[in-house]
């Protein structure tokens, strides 16, 4: 018997889940006989939400940079299955921010966090995604409502900055580069 509040199966196998199986005493005449034992199982299903992940790029009118968001965003979502991945832009390029930020107030997710892919603080990064987010100057938290009013923690990422892994992404870039010239 599935319970819980997507007990359509066809619904169930579209979503992320769980199963539990709890065991509990029936009438022997419900029971049914699996080899020498006499059991029955209520699997229930648990919706497990994800937490949303906007990542937000500047744009350009260069559409390799548009892609290197849009690749960048179905990276994350391949190594990480927690998060509900989406892109959206500042400037210049589509989907935006905000579009971005409507859609996933129709989504099942009990937290969003919104993250610059920029190397460092600059105006988008201390005013215009704050200001888009609804967050008060200088704070990287607050809530987001979904379509059905409710509300969620809304957090905001920090950009790259400096961080021992850029290094060696441009150690590794210097060498491939190095590596063309024929001795």
């Amino acid at each position: 018997m599935l319970s819980g509040p997507h007990s359509d199966r066809t619904r169930a196998r579209e979503i992320p889940s769980r199963i539990h199986l709890e065991r509990y005493p029936m009438k022997e005449s419900a029971k049914k006989r699996i080899g020498n034992y006499f059991i029955q199982y209520r699997v229930t299903l648990y919706y497990m939400s994800k937490t949303g992940f906007l990542l937000v790029g500047h744009g350009s009118k260069k559409q390799y940079n548009k892609e290197l968001i849009e690749t960048t965003a179905d990276l994350v979502a391949e190594k990480e299955d927690r998060f509900l991945v989406k892109s959206g832009f500042m400037s210049i390029n589509t989907p935006t921010v905000q579009e971005k930020l409507d859609e996933f107030k129709t989504e099942d997710i009990e937290k969003l966090v919104v993250v610059p892919l920029f190397l460092a603080k600059g105006i988008h990064i201390l005013v215009d995604i704050p200001g888009i987010l609804g967050l008060e100057e200088g704070s990287n938290s607050g809530t987001f409502t979904l379509a059905d009013g409710t509300e969620i923690p809304l957090l905001y990422a920090s950009p790259i900055g400096s961080d021992p892994m850029l290094a060696d992404l441009m150690i590794k870039n210097a060498d491939d580069v190095l590596n063309t010239i024929s001795e």
